[in-house]
């Protein structure tokens, strides 16, 4: 009889699984339910949270693991698209860790960009640590609108540009935020509505994950054959935080793993539906 006894053994679900069945490991009442933005308008993923409180402990531990205590920050979330509509699961993670940062001026901005310029420059003035975390056409527009010198603030891109903008490369934005914003350098955020853990990229588009999660890159044609360091495949994901859904997720992303232990994101696979958390390319 067939036993997995390793991982290479294990299948990884294709993702656009999510948009017609209920991913669930056993049968319950979900404490929440995440959805996709669906930005080409072909159908919304959904994901049945069975205990929050798994989620919320991922991204904390997580954030916290590549940026340190949450309530040291001044956290300022710049997300048009995702605030305009109902069960975002990066809205719900921002929200939390907002709460987290007690400080008064943290908060949620949508299109009010002179306010937060106010507020980015008055934390600046009082020597607070910054973190900046934005949709990627939004923290675009505001760059156009706006030349500051955030210095040390940490500005964290997600999302691509949802259509809302002309699509460039992470060299191209990231290049043009670093000189508009003053800053030395763009983190990048990898994550979305399947997944309840997080991968951070702390400079130059290289990506790591937490401890409970991993990726591992396959064949195009063959999704049980491996693909070795610097070489172009399909993204997969193990999260171990999916322990109610689904732990084992093939994604529609291509990408490469780099000598040290991170990966890159270089496009999507064709035909698949453009994501918004990954609409670049490098």
């Amino acid at each position: 009889m067939n036993r997995v006894d390793s991982i290479d053994k294990i299948p990884f679900l294709p993702i656009a699984f999510f948009k017609n069945h209920e991913i669930k490991s056993a049968a319950f009442d979900a404490d929440i339910v995440f959805s996709s933005s669906s930005t080409t308008g072909r159908g919304q993923s959904f994901h049945h949270v069975k205990e929050v409180e798994v989620y919320r402990q991922s991204f904390i531990q997580a954030f916290e693991h590549f940026y340190g205590n949450i309530s040291e920050y001044s956290i300022f979330a710049l997300l048009p698209s995702y605030l305009e509509r109902q069960g975002s699961s990066l809205v719900y993670m921002l929200e939390y860790l907002i709460g987290l940062s007690n400080d008064n001026e943290s908060g949620f901005y949508l299109h009010n960009h002179q306010e937060l310029y106010k507020k980015l420059i008055s934390a600046k003035q009082a020597n607070k640590k910054i973190i900046l975390f934005g949709a990627t056409f939004g923290l675009l527009d505001f760059a156009d609108q706006y030349e500051l010198n955030l210095e040390d603030a940490i500005i964290i891109e997600t999302g691509g540009m949802k259509g809302r903008r002309e699509e460039l490369t992470r060299h191209e934005i990231h290049t043009y935020l670093k000189a508009r914003l003053g800053v030395h350098q763009i983190h990048s955020e990898y994550g979305m509505t399947e997944l309840l853990s997080q991968a951070y990229a702390p400079s130059d588009g290289i990506f790591y994950c937490p401890a409970w999660m991993k990726v591992c890159i396959t064949d195009m044609n063959d999704p049980f054959e491996k693909i070795s360091v610097g070489k172009t495949g399909v993204i997969n994901v193990i999260d171990l935080a999916n322990i109610y859904s689904c732990s084992f997720i093939q994604t529609s992303d291509l990408g490469r793993l780099s000598e040290d232990g991170g990966f890159e994101i270089l496009g999507r696979l064709d035909y698949s539906d453009l994501r918004g958390c990954s609409l670049l390319t490098v």
